[in-house]
């Protein structure tokens, strides 16, 4: 599987969802079954591996701002998240976690920012698939700690100075 093919997953599953973070991941699910188990392996990499890219202080940031607070668990859960917004929502926000507040439509703080059940969608469809757990998928350990700078969550004048553009739309 390539590139192309992990995001039009993705993009195919949020779609037929309607941007129901669970109802994707019920999706995704589906799609999944219909490949081989090494696919859905491979979907399993593509995920972790920019699952794992987006373990950055700079996103945490972002994430606490349109969030409104972010624990450890749920920037874990925003990152899957961010993953079902496809491929220009995700490097949008690589690119400059700011931005998110122009790369995303309507935002549902209680329905958006928290996909949870997305990461396990590759392990959920492999193991229907086959009867077993899904193997160690031979990619590079996650960082123990975000990459970049710390940010101080805490102080909201550093957040709206860091990220005025999510500031204005979700926190002013």
């Amino acid at each position: 599987m390539d590139e192309t093919e992990f995001w039009q997953l993705v993009d195919d599953a949020r779609e037929a969802a309607d941007g129901d973070p669970e109802e994707q991941a019920d999706q995704l699910v589906e799609r999944l079954l219909g490949l081989d188990p090494e696919a859905v392996l491979d979907f399993a990499r593509h995920f972790e591996v920019r699952y794992n890219r987006a373990y950055r202080w700079d996103l945490w940031g972002a994430a606490w701002v349109l969030l409104d607070g972010a624990s450890d668990d749920a920037f874990d859960f925003f990152r899957c998240w961010l993953i079902g917004q496809g491929r220009e929502v995700f490097e949008g926000a690589l690119h400059d976690p700011d931005a998110l507040a122009d790369l995303l439509g309507d935002f549902d703080e209680e329905l958006d920012g928290d996909a949870e059940e997305l990461g396990y969608a590759a392990d959920e469809a492999y193991e229907q698939l086959t009867g077993t757990v899904a193997p160690d998928l031979d990619i590079a350990p996650p960082p123990a700690e975000p990459e970049g700078t710390p940010v101080d969550f805490e102080n909201e004048r550093a957040l709206a100075e860091r990220y005025p553009r999510l500031w204005d739309r979700f926190r002013a």
